[in-house]
């Protein structure tokens, strides 16, 4: 019985030493490839002109802006799939109003063109006007209408406004900066700050990072696949053609004019997000609603059950 407890033991002992040695062993798991970004270039252009990029800290603050919005692939992919809504119509009306085209990448970062989009402390719509700056411009706000919310008026506003702000500061780059800052704001940091140049300058955490979001938007948006975003054309939203009904009267229940139109509600205010109620009181102006042209497929759900 000794003899065989203590061959029991020994074996015991060598399949508990064994089982550690296979602990010991490191586990190999399948290697996964990480998207690594572009090189950043050395230069790049906006607003026709040439940004140099050779500065470790101007690399620095694009790299951060880059990463943000790679990485951030859920809303990144969002925006590529709503500028190929949007960006025609804001090229458009960037290239009547003599602005340059990159300044479609301003509305990017101010709204991810979201017409309907609410910062923190009031300013709403694809360019995010303040309430006193939209009456600056022109856009009407009551407790029936917001034309911020409107995207073609609030771009037509957003022009003037850049067009003021770089027939003041000679420079485009800071003409953006100033969207974020203000024209004042800019200006007494050039000049307490003896700078000639948005990069030479430091300022406030926002608007510090304001012109590289930009200019990280356009890199990203220009060079999809680069970046890693393969998104089909498809899988893009479409431009959605409407026509136009020019509105001269009081329309006291707008559901059922959208209705009597073949569309409803929901459709009206989709495509004018600026009614901010059931009914539209004209006084002193005309509006203009849109509609979907008849074979665009945005309807009344009971059409597609037919």
């Amino acid at each position: 019985m000794k003899i065989i407890s203590i061959l029991f033991s020994c074996i015991l002992f060598f399949a508990c030493n064994e089982k550690k040695e296979v602990l010991r062993e490191p586990l190999h798991t399948p290697k996964q490839q990480v998207f690594q970004l572009p090189e950043l270039p050395s230069k790049m252009y906006f607003a026709g002109d040439l940004i140099y990029l050779e500065d470790e800290d101007i690399r620095e603050r694009l790299d951060r802006e880059l990463l943000t919005n790679v990485y951030l692939q859920s809303a990144t992919s969002q925006i590529i799939k709503r500028a190929h809504r949007w960006f025609p119509l804001l090229e458009k009306i960037l290239k009547e109003e003599k602005v340059p085209d990159d300044f479609k990448y301003l509305a990017v970062i101010e709204s991810a063109l979201v017409e309907q989009a609410i910062s923190p402390v009031g300013a709403q719509g694809f360019w995010q006007f303040m309430p006193f700056t939209a009456k600056e411009y022109a856009l009407e706000m009551s407790t029936e209408v917001d034309e911020r919310l409107d995207v073609e008026k609030s771009t037509y506003a957003a022009c003037s406004y850049l067009k003021q702000a770089n027939l003041q500061f000679k420079d485009w780059v800071l003409a953006a900066a100033s969207y974020n800052r203000g024209m004042g704001g800019v200006t007494k940091d050039l000049h307490w700050q003896k700078a000639s140049s948005y990069f030479d300058m430091e300022q406030n955490h926002e608007t510090g990072r304001y012109v590289y979001r930009i200019l990280a938007l356009k890199l990203i948006l220009e060079n999809q696949q680069a970046y890693g975003f393969s998104i089909p054309n498809s899988q893009k939203y479409p431009i959605i053609r409407t026509k136009k009904y020019l509105i001269s009267k009081t329309i006291s229940n707008l559901s059922d004019w959208a209705i009597s139109k073949g569309y409803n509600y929901k459709i009206l205010k989709k495509l004018n997000p600026w009614i901010l109620q059931t009914h539209l009181t004209v006084k002193n102006k005309k509006y203009t609603l849109l509609l979907p042209e008849n074979n665009e497929k945005i309807r009344p759900y009971a059409y597609y059950q037919q």
